[in-house]
């Protein structure tokens, strides 16, 4: 697996927001500012994001602050979808790539994702990162009415 890093940055003067990702070969080989503008005075650093080396159903790449939404079969589960935040847990005395808030699960929830999770879960995609879309975090487990 390749490392990469995704930054996602603010124009100060338009406020739209950016994402760039770079391998650790493309970091090391020219400096941040030769890579892009986006390295600038004018930009602000919004987040500094590890891949997971994890992919989602869709086939899309993973990273930290990734939001991850979980379909679940409704016959398995009392709610139909969950909401997590991709975080590194080092913080936390666990060095890895875990859901947050978490989900309860014998195992790191990435880990249960990719073993395939069993019937439970019919899909799981990135819908969004904790810069762009905080609010979706604040869904968590939630019913088919609060979604429509």
């Amino acid at each position: 697996m390749e490392t990469k890093i995704r930054y996602v940055v603010r124009h100060k003067a338009t406020g739209n927001i950016e994402k760039k990702i770079y391998t650790l070969y493309q970091i090391e080989e020219r400096s941040l500012k030769a890579l892009s503008p986006i390295f600038s005075d004018g930009y602000e650093l919004l987040s500094r994001d590890w891949y997971t080396g994890l992919k989602d159903s869709n086939g899309n790449e993973i990273y930290e602050n990734e939001i991850i939404k979980i379909s679940y079969e409704t016959l398995w589960s009392e709610h139909p979808y969950y909401f997590g935040c991709v975080e590194w847990l080092a913080h936390e005395d666990y060095p890895a790539f875990d859901l947050r808030p978490w989900l309860d699960v014998e195992m790191n929830s990435l880990s249960w994702l990719m073993s395939g999770a069993g019937p439970s879960v019919k899909f799981y995609e990135v819908v969004g990162n904790i810069c762009e879309n905080p609010g979706l975090l604040n869904i968590g487990y939630c019913d088919k009415e609060e979604l429509k």
